[in-house]
């Protein structure tokens, strides 16, 4: 028997039983489609997370923070190091500060894209009637369509680093006003911070704001840091954009939540030289005409491609620096997706399951009723392979419709629940996403898996069918 005779057969005998053939393919695709829905919400939530911290640029970038080299806490020859040596330990070497020259070392590594300050200024927020305490972050012009900046809530990035604009982030929106926080865009933000009280500070590039009366300083803070030794500079910034978090580096998002307005990176560089806050040792100190060396409390390092990470992180402890990275991380969160994706199968495959027992129904059912028909198609020579073939292209074909279906069925599910989850969280103020996801191997997959499963719920009927004795199928009424 030819493959076209067998497969004329298969489908002429599907068609004789409409109605249990649309009610087993109905059951293939209802277990088809709660696999597929279970694995895509898991594939979405995946997406929405990973694939949301991986665009964020995080992965590509290394924070760097300043250590002694074989000191107390884990250097080679330090306490933590000499453990069999009785514990005695080795005076520490100077801490590498993150000044200039050390961006400028760190900056000619191989692999290393760009090195900038994580710069957080404190400062006191005001807008109309509210005022609050914040940090200001700076954001270096190089981030303009990177991370939390690749999509705003409204508005944009800032035009330049010598305008004075900022982004906010959508939470401190939401607390600047109780209308829509979109019209935020446009409009100015007052940031005062505490100087000290004397002719010769500067700003920097930045311009510098004429002093106000100290009154305290930034509310309260000058007072408690020297009264009159300090002087309120106020700067007016115009929002530029509102983004839905933070961003600047593994440092603020380290500490999310206690900001809100970031700033260009050069603005906050001659913030954080006037402020108190960053005068080493005694922040009231007057600038001197050679002012110390600037360090800062850590660094962003950029690389090439997030592949270089690891490469580039231990080149930098090689020189001396304590770096961090998040791939390790990301590692770590994909296995636990991974085990999310498997027990969300598992408890998809059940449907699946029961709909296997109804193929297995309508096969043995098809034998009775063709007993006589398969007793002659053996006598005038068919095989039995011939006869186990018909019957599985009669259970594939089941698998195959039932997980077309089926895949429809799920994403039809699927966009239904997206679309509502949407309207939700856009009335809520934030950006909708999209909690199924249906990739093109999650459909390739339910199809073949479907259709596997028919076939293994076929192979039982499909070989009984093909040991019926001929002599005996003849005289079956």
């Amino acid at each position: 028997m030819i493959v076209t005779d067998t497969l004329s057969l298969a489908f002429r005998n599907l068609r004789q039983a409409r109605l249990r053939t649309a009610l087993t393919t109905l059951g293939v695709s209802i277990g088809i489609a709660s696999l597929a829905g279970m694995v895509s919400l898991g594939v979405g939530l995946e997406e929405q997370t990973i694939g949301r911290v991986v665009s964020s640029g995080v992965f590509d970038q290394i924070t760097v923070t300043p250590t002694a080299i074989g000191g107390r806490f884990g250097g080679r020859g330090g306490r933590l190091g000499n453990r069999g040596r009785g514990g005695d330990a080795t005076p520490a070497t100077p801490r590498k500060a993150l000044d200039e020259a050390a961006i400028e070392e760190i900056a000619k590594m191989p692999d290393v894209k760009e090195v900038y300050p994580n710069i957080r200024v404190p400062v006191e927020l005001q807008y109309g009637e509210y005022q609050s305490f914040a940090s200001v972050v700076g954001v270096p012009m190089s981030q303009r369509t990177e991370g939390a900046f690749q999509t705003f809530t409204a508005g944009g990035f800032f035009p330049d680093d010598k305008t004075p604009t900022c982004v906010i982030n959508l939470d401190l929106a939401k607390r600047l006003t109780d209308k829509d926080p979109k019209d935020l865009v446009g409009q100015t933000l007052k940031l005062a911070y505490a100087a000290p009280a004397l002719a010769e500070s500067k700003t920097g590039p930045a311009p510098t704001p004429a002093p106000e009366p100290p009154a305290g300083g930034v509310g309260g803070l000058g007072g408690m840091l020297g009264g009159s030794q300090t002087r309120r500079v106020t700067q007016t910034y115009t929002i530029a954009g509102i983004v839905e978090r933070e961003t600047g580096g593994l440092m603020a998002m380290a500490n999310a939540g206690l900001s809100g307005v970031m700033i260009p990176l050069a603005q906050a560089k001659a913030i954080d030289a006037d402020s108190i806050t960053s005068r080493q040792g005694n922040p009231l100190a007057p600038p001197s005409a050679t002012p110390a060396k600037k360090t800062y409390q850590s660094l962003t390092v950029k690389v090439t491609r997030a592949a270089v990470t690891l490469d580039v992180e231990d080149k930098l402890k090689e020189a001396g620096y304590q770096a961090f990275s998040l791939t390790d991380a990301l590692q770590s969160a994909k296995r636990v997706f991974l085990i999310l994706d498997i027990v969300l199968s598992l408890i998809g495959s059940i449907a699946l399951a029961v709909s296997s027992l109804g193929i297995v129904n309508t096969m043995v059912m098809s034998i009775l009723e063709r007993t006589r028909e398969i007793g002659i198609m053996k006598a005038i020579g068919g095989s039995d392979a011939d006869v186990r073939g018909i019957f599985l292209v009669e259970a594939s074909a089941i698998g195959f419709f039932g997980g077309v279906l089926g895949i429809l069925l799920a994403w039809t599910v699927g966009r239904v629940i997206n679309f509502a989850a949407g309207i939700y969280i856009r009335q809520q103020g934030g950006t909708p996403v999209d909690l199924f996801s249906l990739p093109f191997w999650l459909i390739a997959g339910a199809i073949g898996f479907s259709i596997f499963v028919s076939l293994i719920a076929g192979s039982f009927p499909a070989r009984r069918a093909a040991r019926l004795n001929p002599i005996e199928a003849l005289r079956h009424d």
